[in-house]
C-alpha cells in the first residue's frame, strides 16, 4: 500500500472503534451512515458466458450473476449475448455486462439493447508507474450513466496487486473516490501489464488478500472478490476476505490440449464445484458471525454486571482494570463483526 493507504490501514481498527462507539451501525470517516446490506446467499458470479447453452449450465449449477463481455464498440449489438442476458433474467438471476469501451452514447445504447442488471467497468485505473489515472472523468461518467439508466447498477473493478507488491499501491484511495458513483466493487488483480491492455481481469492470479480485506472493511458498498479464484482456492480466499461474493473467469474455463484455460469456454463441472465452495465458505462465515454475536452478548452482560458491582466509593484499581479488559474484548469482537457485515445468517 502507498503511504496514505498504509496509514489508513493502520488506523482501520481505531476508526472502527470510533464508529461503533457512535451506536449508529458502522459509520465511516465521512459520517455517512452505512446501511447493513447483507446478502441472503453469498453472490457467485461467473464471467465470459458468451452462449445461451453455457448460461443455462451455469444457472443450473447455482450461479447468481451471469457475466458477459462486449469486445467491441463497433459490434456492440450481439443477438446471442442478448439471449444470454434474457436467459439469466428469466431464471431470476442477474445479468452483468463488461463493455470494453467507454463511449457514453454507445454505453447507453448497450444498456437499451441488452437490458442488463449491471454494467461493469473494469479499466485498470493505475498505470505501470503506479500513478492513478484521473478519476474525476470516471466518476462523472458513472454518475451520468446512473442518472440516464437508473434501473442499471454499476459494478466497478478495483485494482489490487499481487501479494507483496502493495506497499505503494492506491487501492483504498481509488475505492474512496469511486464509492459514491458505484453500487458494487469487484476486487481484481493488477499486474501493471494486463492480458487485455487498459483493463484488469483474466490474469489467473490471486490478488493480495490482506489489502482486499482492508477494502472490505473500508467499503460502504458490497465487495465481490475476484482474481485467480478457482474451485480449489475460493474457500480459503473467501474465509480470509469476507466479501459479499466471489467471481471466477479463468479457472472455471475449460482446459485445452495444453491444460491451459480456454477463453469463452466454460467447464460446467468446475463452475458447479466453485459454487459449492463459495456456499461452504458463506455458511462458515455465517456461523462465525453468529458465534461473535453470541460472544458479544455475553461480554456486554458481563460488563453490565461488573459495572453494577462497583461500590459507590473506594473503587479498587483491579475492578477498573477488569472492566477495561472486558471493554477491550467487546471492541475487538465488534471489529470482527464489522468485517462480516455483508454476511447474512
Amino acid at each position: 500500500m502507498r503511504g496514505g493507504d498504509l496509514q489508513v490501514a493502520a488506523q482501520v481498527n481505531v476508526q472502527i472503534d470510533a464508529e461503533i462507539g457512535q451506536k449508529d451501525h458502522f459509520r465511516i470517516g465521512t459520517n455517512k451512515p452505512i446501511v447493513r446490506r447483507c446478502v441472503a446467499v453469498m453472490i457467485t458470479q461467473i464471467y465470459e458466458i458468451q452462449t445461451p447453452a453455457e448460461a443455462e449450465g451455469c444457472l443450473a449449477a447455482g450461479v447468481d450473476h451471469i457475466g458477459t463481455v462486449i469486445l467491441s464498440q463497433e459490434d456492440f449489438q450481439d443477438p446471442v449475448l442478448r439471449e444470454v442476458s434474457r436467459i439469466a433474467r428469466a431464471a431470476g438471476a442477474k445479468s452483468s455486462i463488461i463493455p470494453l469501451f467507454d463511449h457514453e452514447e454507445t454505453l447507453l445504447r448497450t444498456i437499451d439493447y441488452y437490458q442488463p442488471d449491471y454494467l461493469h467497468f473494469c479499466e485498470a485505473l493505475v498505470k505501470p508507474s503506479l500513478e492513478i489515472v484521473p478519476l474525476e472523468p470516471v466518476m462523472e461518467l458513472q454518475a451520468r450513466i446512473k442518472e440516464s439508466a437508473p434501473q442499471v447498477a454499476i459494478i466497478r473493478s478495483i485494482p489490487v496487486p499481487l501479494p507483496g507488491r502493495s506497499a505503494d499501491f492506491p487501492t483504498l484511495e481509488i475505492a474512496r473516490e469511486l464509492e459514491s458513483s458505484s453500487d458494487l466493487f469487484l476486487i481484481d488483480t493488477w499486474l501493471g501489464r494486463q492480458p487485455v491492455e487498459g483493463f484488469i481481469g483474466i490474469t489467473g492470479q490471486v490478488p493480495d488478500l490482506e489489502l482486499s480485506r482492508y477494502l472490505v472493511w473500508q467499503s460502504a458498498i458490497p465487495v465481490i472478490l475476484a482474481g485467480g479464484l478457482s474451485p480449489d482456492n475460493v474457500y480459503d480466499a473467501v474465509m480470509s476476505v469476507s466479501p459479499a461474493g466471489a467471481d471466477s473467469c479463468t479457472w472455471t474455463n475449460a482446459a485445452g490440449k495444453d491444460d491451459r484455460p480456454v477463453r469463452f469456454q466454460k467447464d460446467i463441472e468446475k463452475v458447479q464445484r466453485f459454487v459449492q465452495e463459495v456456499r461452504r465458505a458463506a455458511d462458515a462465515l455465517a456461523q462465525r458471525r453468529s458465534a461473535i454475536e453470541n460472544e458479544l452478548e455475553r461480554l456486554k452482560g458481563e460488563l453490565e454486571e461488573r459495572e453494577r458491582a462497583l461500590p459507590a466509593h473506594s473503587v479498587r484499581p483491579h475492578q477498573l482494570l477488569a472492566i477495561e479488559a472486558v471493554e477491550e474484548e467487546i471492541a475487538a469482537r465488534e471489529r470482527e463483526l464489522h468485517g462480516l457485515r455483508f454476511i447474512d445468517l
